[in-house]
């Protein structure tokens, strides 16, 4: 029987906006006009990138010589997911003061990650324990690694 919701359809692209959201918000919460600044990235990521990022996928598949029908919603559903997870952040940073929105932006999307991870765990009917710290630990690092170049930017450009 086929599952309808399988974490393949949306984990590769909620998972690659979470950590293209979270380390555009960091990186730049430091910055002269930094709402502004993030929120015009957030929709150029939202859009632009998401394209990108959809095509990128389609034409691989494409390549592997997968069926048309299954490219399609491979692509789609990237882009879907890629889209909400970003119209989320830019949610976030709207709505809130940015000290707290950035806070938010973390616990959010240190959540979803751990939702994804969970999912892809009872799927695999592996450890989800042990899945969601692994996939934590990585947004992480990518969170600590965004925040220390975007001080070095303001305090060295």
């Amino acid at each position: 029987m086929k599952k309808p919701f399988l974490p393949t359809k949306y984990s590769f692209g909620g998972t690659s906006a979470i950590i293209t959201n979270l380390a555009l918000i960091i990186g730049l919460s430091t910055t002269i006009n930094a709402k502004l600044n993030i929120i015009g990235a957030l929709l150029v990521i939202a859009f632009a990138d998401n394209i990108s990022d959809s095509l990128g996928i389609h034409i691989y598949q494409e390549s592997e010589g997968m069926k048309s029908h299954n490219v399609w919603i491979s692509t789609l559903t990237n882009f879907f997911s890629r889209f909400l997870v970003s119209l989320g952040f830019i949610f976030i940073i709207v709505i809130f003061p940015l000290n707290l929105a950035t806070t938010i932006s973390i616990i959010y999307g240190l959540l979803v990650i751990s939702i994804i991870s969970y999912l892809i765990a009872i799927n695999r009917k592996t450890n989800p324990i042990l899945s969601i710290i692994e996939h934590i630990i990585i947004a992480t690092i990518v969170i600590f690694l965004s925040k220390y170049i975007g001080e070095f930017i303001v305090d060295y450009f």
